[in-house]
């Protein structure tokens, strides 16, 4: 499939004893350090656009430095930033690392995690960084303008930062007047401060009026340490807790890998729960915000997340092994002339649940590696036609693979998103083995609805699935149906937000999955292409049933969690619209 960038991945760790009980048990002065480096490489898939790291030594002298914070660009990012690590970090109690995909098309390092707002008082610095999209920042931005704040960026990264920053300022000075009140001076203010703070209130007022998904994650220069999660439970969050160590990261069997744990040792951070670590190292999880009925990201059990993980190993066999039946069907039943394949390298997990299924039918099938993704190629030349014949070659064939001609070709992928590689790359190289006929099968359901949640795709135009529909009304004299749907999400961007439904699904309800179907493989068959081509997607039903427990599928269904997401399909329709009109 096309590579879907996808915003990110954190992790926390938190030392609970002293440098010398890690130097005598583990042999080394960097057990945090080394802890929080290997945690960042087992999550390289979350984020090759850029990599932070920030630590907090509560036992540095008063007057000294104490908070420090690197970042870096570039998929080698993860390797700068360690390598800037100097000798103050190995003292540190507090780690944090992040890893970022951009979804918002902004680049540079100003937009690298983690942000960090300083302040002469400790308990006020405040280093933040996520997992998350936000679709409702400028009504956020607008709040905090009202308070007399001049943000200096619009992102959701920075505004958030200055918002919980404002909060804990709040908390701090209310906690120093209660300190004045029992009659506290110099240093005794600044370490009743720093013992009494409240990260739960700052969290809970900060994060009141955000629609998004997010795992928010954060470190003040006092020693307190966060992470708190979305009330729909969207992005995900696992952490770890004993009497050594406390860790927080984007996926389980990273958890699992680092500290050599069990499924059963590792816990998931509950929707809007914070998960917080106090400065004396007391852990507790604190609700902070109602959850809300619940949207796990089932694209994180496709896709995004590592097949290493149990759950979502047996899950994505589950998705190929579900698919047996429409198949067979696309193939006549001859299995005899046909070899099964699959797109690396996500899809293979889910090739193997195919062939089981397949195989536990009693059938005896051919199985090959056929395609090979080969290193990225660099498209420096300018030319657009020598552009696109280098993007084709990204993957290659196993040459004799098949029998020309005669046999069918099988291939599975994770998903279909845009088509472009297909079109572009993979059914032309697979043309070249002559296969008497190609059906792409794909493991998750028809992709027809941006995400706003995570993934860098927000116009419509994007989808191949969306493409096809359009196409379908054009061609069976339903135009209108188009301008129907465009009036119908103006009027909705006029109603009150938590009002506001999607009707960009509107455009999909005249036809059948298989109606899609047929026009997208008439659409991404590239000219000249020998053999014809079908496509076999999974059913949101099949969806369900693989991964019960992560029932979001709006990429699929349209069903956002959140108000935000109605209103942005909605006023991505009419940006379509008023685009095709110009």
């Amino acid at each position: 499939m096309e590579e879907l960038k996808h915003e990110c991945g954190v992790a926390l760790v938190r030392l609970l004893k002293p440098q010398s009980y890690y130097v005598e048990k583990y042999g080394t002065e960097s057990y945090g350090l080394n802890k929080l480096y290997l945690m960042m490489e087992k999550q390289h898939n979350r984020g090759q656009e850029g990599a932070g790291i920030a630590c907090v030594d509560m036992n540095a002298p008063v007057g000294t430095e104490y908070m420090f914070r690197e970042k870096a660009l570039g998929k080698d990012a993860i390797s700068e930033v360690f390598d800037l690590v100097t000798s103050e970090w190995v003292s540190a109690q507090l780690y944090m690392g992040h890893l970022r995909y951009s979804t918002t098309g902004k680049s540079g390092l100003q937009y690298v995690h983690p942000f960090l707002r300083r302040n002469n008082w400790r308990a006020k610095n405040l280093c933040l960084c996520g997992n998350f999209n936000m679709t409702n920042i400028d009504e956020i931005f607008a709040k905090i303008v009202q308070q007399g704040q001049s943000p200096r960026m619009f992102s959701d990264s920075y505004i958030t930062l200055e918002l919980m920053g404002h909060r804990l300022d709040r908390e701090v000075e209310r906690l120093f007047a209660a300190a004045k009140e029992r009659g506290l001076e110099g240093l005794e203010v600044t370490r009743y401060i720093e013992d009494e703070v409240q990260m739960g209130n700052v969290l809970r007022t900060t994060m009141a009026d955000y629609d998004g998904g997010y795992v928010m994650c954060g470190l003040t220069g006092s020693g307190e340490m966060f992470a708190v999660r979305d009330p729909w439970g969207i992005r995900p969050a696992y952490f770890y807790a004993d009497d050594e160590v406390v860790a927080v990261a984007s996926e389980r069997a990273v958890l699992q890998t680092t500290f050599d744990l069990t499924c059963e040792d590792v816990h998931e951070l509950p929707a809007g729960m914070a998960l917080i670590i106090k400065k004396d190292g007391s852990t507790r999880l604190e609700a902070v915000l109602e959850a809300k009925q619940q949207a796990r990201c089932s694209f994180e059990r496709i896709y995004f997340s590592r097949g290493s993980d149990r759950d979502i190993y047996n899950e994505r066999k589950q998705l190929g092994q579900q698919l047996t039946e429409p198949i067979l069907e696309a193939i006549g039943g001859d299995t005899d002339h046909t070899v099964f394949s699959f797109i690396p390298n996500t899809a293979e997990v889910a090739f193997y649940g195919m062939m089981e299924g397949l195989r536990g039918k009693g059938l005896k099938v051919r199985s090959e590696k056929v395609a090979w993704k080969d290193i990225k190629l660099r498209t420096f030349i300018a030319e657009a036609g020598s552009r696109n014949d280098l993007a084709s070659h990204v993957y290659d064939i196993t040459y004799g693979s098949l029998r020309p001609c005669e046999d069918n070709l099988v291939i599975i992928d994770d998903s279909i998103v845009r088509g472009t590689t297909l079109r572009e790359s993979i059914f032309k190289i697979l043309d070249r083995l002559h296969p008497k006929k190609i059906v792409m099968v794909s493991s998750s359901p028809q992709v027809r609805y941006p995400d706003y949640y995570g993934i860098d795709m927000a116009r419509l135009e994007e989808f191949c699935a969306f493409r096809a529909a359009i196409a379908l009304l054009k061609e069976r004299g339903m135009e209108t149906l188009i301008g129907a749907t465009y009036r119908s999400c103006k009027e909705e961007l006029l109603k009150p937000i938590s009002e506001r439904q999607n009707r960009v699904s509107a455009i999909y309800k005249p036809f059948i999955v298989e109606d899609i179907n047929h026009k997208m493989a008439e659409m991404l068959r590239p000219a000249g292409m020998q053999a014809p081509v079908e496509f076999v997607f999974q059913t949101i039903e099949g969806l369900h049933a693989a991964c019960p427990n992560h029932q979001g599928d709006w990429y699929f269904t349209g069903r956002y969690p959140t108000p935000g997401g109605n209103r942005l399909v909605n006023r991505a329709f009419v940006g379509y619209y008023e685009s095709q009109k110009l």
